[in-house]
């Protein structure tokens, strides 16, 4: 197995879950769960560090999104946004907890910026479904590690 510091660790993680949270693809999870494998002490710092990384990832999509000019997209390849679009009208800023999962979380980031919501609801929004995400899954590997591993 690799050896990498908690440090480099900590850093390789908020790298990864700020990249997942755009719409290139990334494997924060597999990283969080790696890190507390290797260290399973730094279960809040790493839960921390994921959230932050992975919100800034979001907010980066929702400036990109400001950026769009504002009209409809007219092309199928907007579907996604289409959708997304759809649930932030029906639902307001509260779509925002479900930020997280692959295409769906990034394409509802952007539509965010692009309907152009307020910004300090929209990071704390994102921020609460990250870190609600991490928690489960970090509170997932711990309980399995415990239970299964020992």
């Amino acid at each position: 197995m690799y050896e990498f510091s908690a440090d480099a660790g900590l850093w390789g993680l908020f790298a990864s879950a700020f990249v997942s949270a755009t719409i290139l693809p990334g494997s924060s999870e597999v990283m969080l769960v790696g890190l507390l494998a290797k260290y399973p002490d730094l279960y809040s710092q790493a839960i921390a560090v994921a959230t932050v990384g992975n919100t800034l990832g979001g907010m980066t999509s929702y400036a990109l999104g400001r950026f769009i000019p504002n009209r409809a997209p007219e092309n199928a390849e907007a579907g996604a946004q289409i959708r997304a679009m759809a649930w932030l009208k029906k639902y307001g800023q509260w779509a925002l907890l479900l930020s997280w999962p692959p295409l769906v979380g990034d394409a509802l980031c952007v539509a965010a910026g692009w309907l152009r919501y307020e910004l300090w609801g929209c990071l704390v929004l994102m921020a609460i479904g990250k870190l609600l995400r991490y928690w489960l899954i970090a509170g997932g590997w711990i309980w399995f590690s415990n239970a299964m591993l020992k």
